[in-house]
């Protein structure tokens, strides 16, 4: 398997990860998630409506905002590495996302300690910061993931 997370001892709390990867978002995304999740919700999905409120055209989905922020941190942070999520302690959208925003994530590691139940892990504590093209944050996600322990090399002919 392909890995190019960081495994648990390279996590240190203060380590700062700008992400690689940008999206931008597009109504096909915002449509398809929210009707898949079976939000009704006009705000999302009905541009007259959307026209009417104070931001005069439809919202991104916030859910569809926090996945992609997550998302984007994987391949620097997390693929191959991770063992799960464990939950998230803060989520804020402190500015609206529109239909072809696009979101660079910046993550801190803010904490780290070895697993008491589970030898080779350890949950490290992630803030990601989703932010769109004009600086603004749109998706600040605290969250802790149990992640695994860099593998002991494999034993030498002997």
């Amino acid at each position: 398997m392909a890995v190019s997370g960081l495994w648990f001892e390279q996590l240190e709390p203060g380590l700062r990860v700008e992400h690689a990867t940008t999206r931008t978002v597009t109504e096909t995304d915002n449509v398809l998630f929210t009707t898949m999740t079976m939000n009704p919700q006009p705000l999302h999905l009905d541009a007259e409506f959307a026209a009417t409120t104070e931001f005069g055209r439809p919202l991104v989905n916030s859910l569809f905002t926090l996945g992609l922020v997550v998302g984007l941190a994987v391949p620097e942070l997390t693929l191959g590495t991770t063992v799960a999520n464990l939950g998230f302690s803060r989520v804020d959208f402190p500015a609206p996302v529109f239909t072809g925003d696009t979101i660079h994530v910046v993550t801190d590691v803010v904490d780290a300690r070895r697993s008491r139940s589970r030898p080779g892990a350890g949950i490290v504590t992630f803030s990601h910061h989703g932010i769109n093209q004009r600086g603004e944050t749109v998706c600040v996600a605290v969250r802790a993931a149990m992640m695994r322990c860099r593998p002991e090399p494999a034993p030498g002919p002997g």
